[in-house]
C-alpha cells in the first residue's frame, strides 16, 4: 500500500480536527440515539452514509485549503485499491461460513465441543484455543473465520453471552497476531520503526505477555461467574444437531487442510477458496437430505447438488431445526451477508483517503508529537497517534505506518532504540483497530462473528488492556531500551 504522509501548510490544527469531530458527533448520534433499538441495525446502511458525510465535511475543509478535488478523489481510489484484498477475503469468509454450515463441520465443531468445553472452561478455552490458532496462522482474521465462528456457535448454545465469546476469540486471534512473524502487521511494525522482526518480537513479549496472563485470569473469573443453562440442555442440543446433520469426524478433514494451507504460508484467499470448495464437496457427500432441502428437489441429481452449494456459498441458507436455540446458528448468510461489512468499508477509505488528501492525518500527528517532552510523554503521543488514526483513517495498516513515520526520528533524539517505536506501534495501532466499528478490522470481526462490535468491546480484554501496559512500562521505565545498549 501507498505509504507517504501528505502534509498541507495552509491547514490548521483546529481545521483538521473539525472533520473527526463531526464524523464523531454524527456517528454517536446514530448508534446511541437514533438506531438504539432492539430491531435497529446501523450496519444496515446509515453509518455508511455518515463516514460520506465526514468525509464531506473533510473535502469542503479540503476546497478551503487550497486542495485539488481531484487529488482528494486520486486519494480516495488509493485507499479503496488497499482494501482489494480485505474486500475478496471478506467474500470468501462469508463463502466459506455458508458451505461449513451446510456441509456439517461447523455444527460438527459445536456437537463434539459441547461434549468437551464445558461452562466453567469454556472462555479461556476459547481464548487459548484462538492464541494458537493465530500464532499459526499469522492472521486474527482467518482465526475468526475459521475456529472463531464454531466457537461462538458453541459458546451460544452453552448459553453465554456472544459478546463475551467474541471478546474472547479477538483477545486469543490479536494475541496471536501481534507475535506471530507471520503476520503482516508484525512485519509492518519494526519495518516502520527501523528494527529486524524477531527483536521486534521478543521485545513485545514483554509487554504482550503480562496482558495476554491478566486476560486468561479475567476470562476465568468470567467463566465462573457466569450462570449459564447450557449445560442442562446440553442433550437436546446435541439430539437436534444429529436430527439435522450426518455428524462425523471426517469432517474436521476440511479445517484442518485450511489451517495446515495457512500454515505452509499459501495465500489466504487461497485457502478460503479450497476450504469452501471442500466444503462444498463434502456438503454432497455427508448432508445429501440438508442440499436437497435447500433446493427444495427430491432426490440428488448434479443440477440440485451445484445449486444447493451455490445458494450456500452464495445467500441466506436456513436448515430446518426444532430447536429455537439453533435456529440463528442453521441460518447461514454466505457472500450476501458480507456485503454490509464492505459497503462499510469502502465508505470509511472514503473518509479516510480525504483525510490523508487535505493533510489532516500529517497535522493530527504532528500536533500529538510536539506534546511529547518527555520519554513517557512521547510514548503517550504514540498512543493517542495511533488511536486517532484507528477512528479517523479507519484503517489498522495507516495507524501504524503514520505514527511510526512521523516520531521514528523523536524517539532516536531521545536516544530510545527503534523496538520501544515498533512496540508501542502494535500495543495500539495493531489491536485497538477491532474497537472501532467503521475500522476495517472492526466491521471485519462484528461481520465474520456475526456479533456487533459494541457488544464484544466490553470483553475484548487484551485489546483494551494493551494501550495501557505499554504506557504502565514507559511511566516506571520498565524495559525501555537506550539506543546505545543496541550498538555492538
Amino acid at each position: 500500500m501507498d505509504t507517504k504522509i501528505i502534509k498541507n501548510r495552509e491547514l490548521k490544527l483546529w481545521e483538521a480536527l473539525i472533520p473527526v469531530f463531526a464524523l464523531i458527533g454524527m456517528l454517536a448520534y446514530n448508534v446511541l440515539f437514533a438506531y438504539n433499538g432492539p430491531d435497529d441495525n446501523a450496519l444496515g446502511g446509515s453509518n455508511q452514509f455518515i463516514l460520506l458525510l465526514g468525509g464531506a465535511v473533510a473535502a469542503i475543509m479540503g476546497y478551503f485549503t487550497k486542495v485539488p478535488f481531484h487529488k482528494m478523489l486520486d486519494e480516495v481510489a488509493n485507499n479503496i485499491k488497499s482494501t482489494a484484498g480485505a474486500i475478496l477475503i471478506l467474500l470468501m469468509v462469508g463463502a466459506l461460513a455458508g458451505t461449513w454450515m451446510v456441509s456439517g463441520i461447523i455444527p460438527s465443531m459445536i456437537y463434539y465441543g459441547l461434549q468437551i468445553l464445558s461452562p466453567a472452561v469454556f472462555l479461556p478455552a476459547t481464548l487459548i484455543i484462538c492464541s494458537v490458532i493465530s500464532i499459526a496462522t499469522g492472521s486474527s482474521w482467518t482465526t475468526s473465520a475459521t475456529v472463531g465462528i464454531a466457537l461462538i456457535g458453541i459458546g451460544g448454545a452453552l448459553g453465554f453471552d456472544l459478546g463475551m465469546v467474541a471478546g474472547a476469540v479477538i483477545s486469543g486471534a490479536y494475541f496471536g497476531d501481534k507475535l506471530s512473524p507471520m503476520s503482516d502487521t508484525t512485519n509492518l511494525a519494526p519495518a516502520m520503526a527501523g528494527t529486524d522482526l524477531f527483536t521486534h518480537i521478543k521485545y513485545m513479549s514483554l509487554t504482550t505477555i503480562p496482558t495476554y496472563i491478566i486476560t486468561l485470569l479475567l476470562f476465568i473469573i468470567l467463566g465462573l461467574s457466569v450462570d449459564v443453562t447450557g449445560e442442562a440442555n446440553t442433550d437436546d442440543l446435541l439430539n437436534s444437531i444429529t436430527a439435522s446433520f450426518n455428524v462425523t469426524p471426517w469432517l474436521f478433514l476440511v479445517p484442518v487442510i485450511v489451517i495446515g494451507l495457512i500454515v505452509k504460508k499459501t495465500e489466504p484467499l487461497v485457502a478460503l477458496l479450497v476450504g469452501t470448495l471442500l466444503a462444498g464437496i463434502f456438503a454432497i457427500i455427508f448432508q445429501p437430505e440438508v442440499v436437497n432441502g435447500i433446493t427444495g428437489a427430491n432426490s440428488m441429481t448434479f443440477k440440485s447438488a451445484y445449486k444447493g452449494v451455490m445458494e450456500a456459498i452464495t445467500s441466506k441458507v436456513v436448515v430446518p431445526t426444532e430447536n429455537k436455540t439453533l435456529i440463528d446458528l442453521f441460518t447461514s448468510g454466505g457472500m450476501a451477508k458480507m456485503l454490509p461489512t464492505i459497503w462499510l468499508i469502502l465508505c470509511a477509505m472514503v473518509f479516510g483517503g480525504i483525510m490523508d488528501a487535505i493533510g489532516a492525518l500529517s497535522r493530527i500527528s504532528e500536533s500529538l508529537l510536539k506534546l511529547a517532552h518527555s520519554t513517557f510523554g512521547l510514548f503517550a503521543s504514540t498512543v493517542g497517534s495511533c488511536l486517532a488514526l484507528n477512528i479517523t483513517a479507519s484503517d489498522q495498516y495507516l495507524a501504524i505506518v503514520v505514527p511510526g513515520k512521523m516520531f521514528a526520528k523523536a524517539y532516536k533524539d531521545k536516544g530510545l532504540a527503534p523496538e520501544n517505536l515498533s512496540r508501542t506501534l502494535e500495543d495500539t495501532g495493531t489491536v485497538t483497530s477491532v474497537l472501532v466499528p467503521w475500522n476495517t478490522c472492526g466491521a471485519y470481526q462484528a461481520g465474520t462473528l456475526g456479533v456487533s462490535t459494541l457488544d464484544y468491546l466490553p470483553y475484548a480484554f487484551f485489546n483494551i488492556l494493551s494501550p495501557f501496559m505499554t504506557l504502565i512500562f514507559a511511566a516506571f521505565n520498565i524495559k525501555i531500551r537506550q539506543l546505545i545498549n543496541t550498538i555492538k
